[in-house]
């Protein structure tokens, strides 16, 4: 190993600037989540005991999740962690195997970048045309934007992902 340490699985456990940002990123979702989770418990409390929950928390757990979710995905990348199936290639030589992977690392940072082109463009349009959730009126583009930049940083983890695959390899 280089003078990364040995992480979870004998894979290398980096340390760089991505790894770091990933990592914060991942802790900031889980924040969100850990807020949203007790914001619905809460309602649902406010609900059987005054018949009255907070209005509008369905739109709030929409707009969490989604930027929840896009704050986990570089993170699973950067450690493999992503769903694969490996049915056929178990027993195929490692070359194979890698070449497989730096494949479909590569099909994945194209969709990565296709869905973080999209967003910029959904963001874009909802910032100037002022769109906003139905209750509570929060202006959404903002978090179709921050889910965009998310996208485009898992396109960086990516292709972090596959340059490293081929570092091990060596």
């Amino acid at each position: 190993m280089t003078s990364e340490t040995a992480g979870e699985g004998g894979r290398p456990a980096a340390s760089g600037p991505i790894d770091r940002l990933a990592r914060g990123l991942a802790v900031f979702g889980g924040m969100v989540m850990l807020a949203t989770a007790a914001m619905v418990t809460l309602s649902v409390l406010m609900r059987w005991l005054f018949k009255s929950g907070i209005s509008g928390d369905f739109e709030m757990v929409q707009i969490a999740t989604a930027v929840a979710v896009f704050s986990f995905l570089p993170l699973c990348q950067l450690g493999r962690g992503n769903v694969f199936v490996d049915t056929f290639t178990l027993k195929a030589p490692a070359w194979l195997n890698r070449g497989l992977d730096a494949l479909w690392d590569l099909v994945y940072a194209g969709f990565a970048l296709l869905i973080a082109w999209r967003l910029g463009l959904g963001a874009y349009d909802a910032i100037a045309s002022h769109t906003s959730s139905m209750v509570l009126a929060i202006p959404i583009g903002y978090a179709i934007a921050a889910t965009a930049a998310m996208a485009l940083f898992l396109v960086l983890a990516t292709l972090t992902a596959l340059r490293r695959l081929f570092r091990t390899a060596s």
